[in-house]
């Protein structure tokens, strides 16, 4: 197998019982004097199964520990080879930007589609997957659990739907369907940040105040299960200050199981919620064990204030979406969108999409995926260009909403600079004429959302 990809032992057990409660299984993964202890799952039908992702190439050997006899102690050997041109690796965070395995550059274009797995509609699915294919987007946000209105063919817990669940026992069938979700992501070059809890229950099924046993319980079992694919990020939470149920204690308590539960240290933050148009409460990001800030607010020039004070890098996963329903967070015009892009990612940070456009399909993007029908993402697609195209030398300067006659820029250091005027909306770049020192006024058409970038000759 190559590098950072999945190994999977699979082993027959006990059925009897409560196996997901009561049968503890992991595998102690070897290479040279390195261990890397990584936890199994039981899977259903008397089915066993431990996942691990190698991070160096070269001879690995494992050997099982559980409670049960007949898992414990089994040994076994396998080879890893160099990652295929295309996996870089599990994505990190690195000062104030985030970079792959590897130490290729990662920028992160998300979008949001909570709950596009949860149906089981395999047409729609696909045409997700197909939309995401054709867009700028690499990371797709996405629920676990289901929200209290929702009544889906599968839930993650065993039992009846909503009020007959048994939370001490895990649905296979949803989780293998979720992850064959998540393996598509990870092969069309998409990042799974996966949101393991949300406030939008209603007391239907009883998942926002669970105890901390049966969390606990949850988020090991989904670890296990998912924690192995490079892909995949962890939310804690999204808009974790509308559970009223827990407290941040509660919330420090599952940021530090699912740090103590994943081998891997993937990616790990919290989304905030409230009162976004006011005032932002923001989790305390500046805690060891959250690596990026995972940002809900309208203001994108705030960007440059989070950095200031929490030198991790920013994602503002929710900056509202473009659409026409109701809700002011979910009726921006594509414009405004775009301006957002442009205005957190030339101060440092990194701006989520989404889309509650309605009368296009039967529920939104942001609700079930399907297709995009905004003129953001096309937008977007020419931001991410000119970000990835960025080297040292080259700075860019984003003029916003404004639309003014002219504007003089000061250029850094002792040196020589070509100008280009960027118009981030009719997606059109064009050269200032010259070459310019020290500082370079520029005349600009009547319009906004237009940007300079200036490259050291």
């Amino acid at each position: 197998m190559e590098r950072w990809g999945v190994h999977e032992i699979e082993l027959a057990g006990p059925s009897d019982g409560n196996p997901f409660a009561e049968v503890r299984l992991s595998a102690r993964y070897q290479f040279r004097n390195r261990i890397v202890e990584a936890e199994g799952f039981y899977d259903g039908d008397g089915v066993y199964r431990v996942r691990f992702m190698p991070d160096a190439v070269g001879p690995w050997s494992y050997t099982t520990v559980s409670n049960v006899t007949e898992l414990d102690g089994l040994t076994g050997e396998f080879s890893v080879t160099a990652a295929s041109p295309a996996n870089h690796g599990p994505v990190r965070a690195v000062g104030i930007d985030f970079e792959y395995a590897d130490g290729t550059p990662y920028l992160p274009f998300g979008t949001t589609a909570y709950h596009w797995t949860h149906d089981l509609n395999e047409e729609r699915e696909r045409q997700t997957l197909a939309t995401l294919a054709d867009s700028p987007f690499n990371k797709l946000r996405m629920c676990v659990l289901p929200t209290g209105p929702m009544s889906p063919p599968e839930v993650p817990f065993a039992g009846k739907d909503p009020d007959g669940l048994d939370k001490t026992r895990f649905n296979p069938v949803f989780f293998r369907h979720l992850e064959a979700r998540i393996q598509d992501l990870l092969e069309l070059g998409i990042e799974a940040d996966v949101i393991l809890f949300h406030p939008y229950d209603g007391g239907v099924r009883g998942i926002e105040d669970m105890g901390r046993e049966v969390d606990h319980a949850y988020l090991r079992h989904v670890i296990a299960r998912l924690a192995a694919y490079r892909n995949v990020w962890w939310s804690a939470a999204n808009e974790y200050d509308f559970n009223k149920s827990k407290t941040v204690a509660d919330w420090d308590d599952i940021l530090h199981t699912i740090k103590r539960l994943d081998p891997y240290e993937h990616l790990l933050s919290i989304h905030n919620g409230t009162r976004m148009y006011e005032v932002a409460t923001l989790w305390d990001n500046a805690k060891p064990w959250v690596t990026h800030h995972s940002v809900q607010h309208w203001d994108a020039t705030l960007t440059s204030d989070w950095l200031r004070d929490c030198p991790k890098p920013v994602v503002i996963d929710e900056i509202s979406y473009e659409g026409n329903i109701g809700k002011r967070w979910g009726n921006v015009t594509g414009e405004e969108m775009v301006d957002r892009f442009w205005e957190g990612m030339s101060r440092g940070g990194y701006v989520g999409h989404g889309e509650s456009l309605a009368g296009y399909q039967e529920r939104a993007w942001i609700g079930n995926g399907g297709g995009l029908y905004g003129e953001s993402p096309a937008r977007i697609a020419f931001l991410r260009q000119i970000m990835e195209a960025r080297r040292d030398g080259v700075s860019l300067r984003y003029l916003g909403r404004r639309q003014a006659a002219s504007v003089t820029v000061e250029l850094p250091g002792d040196a020589e600079y070509g100008v280009e005027l960027i118009d981030a909306w009719n997606m059109t770049i064009t050269p200032v004429e010259g070459v310019h020192r020290d500082r370079v006024r520029v005349g600009l058409p009547r319009r906004p959302y237009l940007a300079l970038r200036m490259t050291r000759v």
